[in-house]
């Protein structure tokens, strides 16, 4: 009767055995293969036709320069005068438009991408004009975000700068956080500057 259970247990050592190297070989793409843009998930389509800014800003951020949608979100706290409320709405209805023109530029051009590689028609040369073309458009969609927290910056005071910098959790009242520079701080990037 010992004999059985020990090829039982052998039997049960190899198919565990089996599963995990089976687990472990699994790509982590499994399942990504019904997406309609295979690089982009969900999330990063609704944020590119949303025009949010998906972290592309960070450097600006996280440097002292603030985003006009935080800006706008901030006002009370940072004491907006009403004239500085209203160039900050302008502003982001500008940065908006464009990120918005840019995303639906990439979405189309990575959907044309997609849909070589899925008809198989890819050649190397058209594969990197291609690829030019979208780098070429997310770097322009990085500018756009980028240079808007340039803007932002200018239209402030360093005391708002400070505050922004503070209640964005990035440094204390004297606006030494970041870099270190008083006169600093940002929009954080997460979904929409």
């Amino acid at each position: 009767m010992k004999f059985p259970v020990a090829i039982a247990l052998a039997c049960a050592a190899v198919l565990a055995f089996s599963a995990s190297a089976e687990a472990e070989t699994a790509s982590p793409y499994a399942g990504w293969q019904a997406r309609d843009i295979k690089a982009l998930s969900p999330e990063q389509i609704a944020d590119l036709r949303d025009g949010r800014g998906m972290g592309l800003a960070l450097p600006a951020e996280l440097n002292g320069y603030p985003g006009p949608r935080h800006v706008l979100d901030l006002g009370a706290d940072l004491a907006l005068s009403p004239e500085q409320r209203e160039a900050f709405e302008g502003l982001f209805a500008e940065m908006q438009a464009e990120a918005r023109r840019l995303g639906d530029a990439i979405l189309r051009q990575e959907a044309a991408l997609e849909q070589a590689f899925r008809g198989g028609a890819v050649s190397e040369p058209v594969l990197r004009q291609d690829l030019a073309a979208l780098g070429a458009l997310q770097g322009e969609l990085r500018y756009t975000h980028l240079r808007y927290h340039l803007a932002a910056k200018a239209l402030l005071s360093p005391h708002q700068v400070a505050r922004y910098n503070t209640l964005r959790g990035y440094g204390t009242a004297d606006g030494h956080g970041g870099d270190g520079h008083a006169s600093e701080g940002h929009e954080g990037h997460g979904k929409a500057h």
